[in-house]
């Protein structure tokens, strides 16, 4: 059974992985939660990870942030190295105050192929089911502070580094 748990543990880090690198900006995250022949359906989009990639970027470059939220997590095994992940999400999109249509929350879930091969879970192949979406309206933060930020000044980029992460 513990090695089951350390499963389940390691597939739920592909797709908090995936997350961090959606909400950083970071491709290469996104890109290391796929094996290199995963392939992807989103809404708007389905193909190959080299084809997501690029499409994500484009998709994202336009805004100013998202932030995912991961609830529900499921996982049902296949044999040893195959499993179907379900993981439950709300994800938060904002871009500028001009850009309304940019402003958004989600309710989805990631169901997911999962497969570990060479000892590394990933997604092999991932239908990221929208189930709804509304409208946001965002207003200025209320005094300064600590902002995320989708580039290496990030606090998280700047502790990782601090500590040769």
């Amino acid at each position: 059974m513990s090695d089951r748990l350390a499963d389940i543990h390691a597939i739920r880090e592909v797709v908090a992985l995936y997350c961090r690198g959606v909400d950083r900006l970071d491709l290469e995250l996104v890109r290391q939660a796929y094996h290199s022949d995963g392939i992807d359906h989103h809404t708007g989009f389905d193909g190959t990870v080299d084809e997501f990639v690029p499409w994500l970027a484009k998709s994202l470059e336009f805004l100013v942030g998202t932030m995912h939220f991961i609830g529900n997590h499921h996982v049902d095994f296949v044999g040893d190295d195959v499993a179907i992940s379900e993981t439950y999400l709300m994800a938060t999109h904002w871009g500028k105050p001009e850009q309304e249509q940019t402003n958004f929350t989600t309710g989805a879930r990631y169901v997911d192929h999962m497969e570990r091969r060479g000892g590394r879970w990933a997604i092999a192949e991932r239908w990221a089911v929208r189930e709804w979406t509304r409208p946001d309206v965002f207003v200025a933060p209320e005094r300064p502070g600590p902002r995320g930020r989708r580039d290496a000044d990030d606090p998280l980029s700047v502790l990782l580094k601090r500590f040769g992460l």
